[in-house]
């Protein structure tokens, strides 16, 4: 992933959301340790207190906890938490932005249906997964 401080999102917010995918696509397992802020640090050529703010994203979410001396581990819960998060404010957010889009343009419920069914299909073959 590549650090975009041109768009407008933070950069530690960039980071904790780095973070949050590699947890759901598994790359990082509950009670795990995750990378440290130096490790983050070094990975995207940013300050160390940048990647620790991102990282203190996740922990004030319950997402992360700290053992002494020891770093930050991956909740139990984390894929769950993230999933939820993701799906009642930012998936929802991106669909209510859609719909009003769409409505702008003059664009059907069924037209934009069809859209993302569509969308699915692309992403499904893209991604060698089945049923969508």
């Amino acid at each position: 992933m590549e650090l975009n401080s041109v768009e407008g999102k933070p950069i530690y917010v960039q980071i904790a959301e780095w973070l949050e995918n590699e947890i759901l696509c598994g790359n990082i397992k509950e009670n795990e340790k995750i990378y440290s802020q130096y490790q983050l640090a070094e990975m995207f050529n940013i300050n160390p207190a940048t990647a620790a703010k991102g990282i203190n994203i996740l922990a004030d979410q319950g997402i992360l906890y700290k053992k002494r001396g020891l770093g930050m581990f991956l909740s139990p819960e984390a894929k769950e938490k993230i999933r939820d998060k993701r799906k009642n404010h930012t998936l929802k957010r991106l669909v209510e932005e859609v719909v009003f889009e769409a409505r702008l343009l003059g664009v059907s419920e069924a037209e934009l249906l069809s859209m993302i069914r569509d969308a699915g299909k692309v992403f499904d073959e893209h991604e060698g997964i089945e049923g969508g």
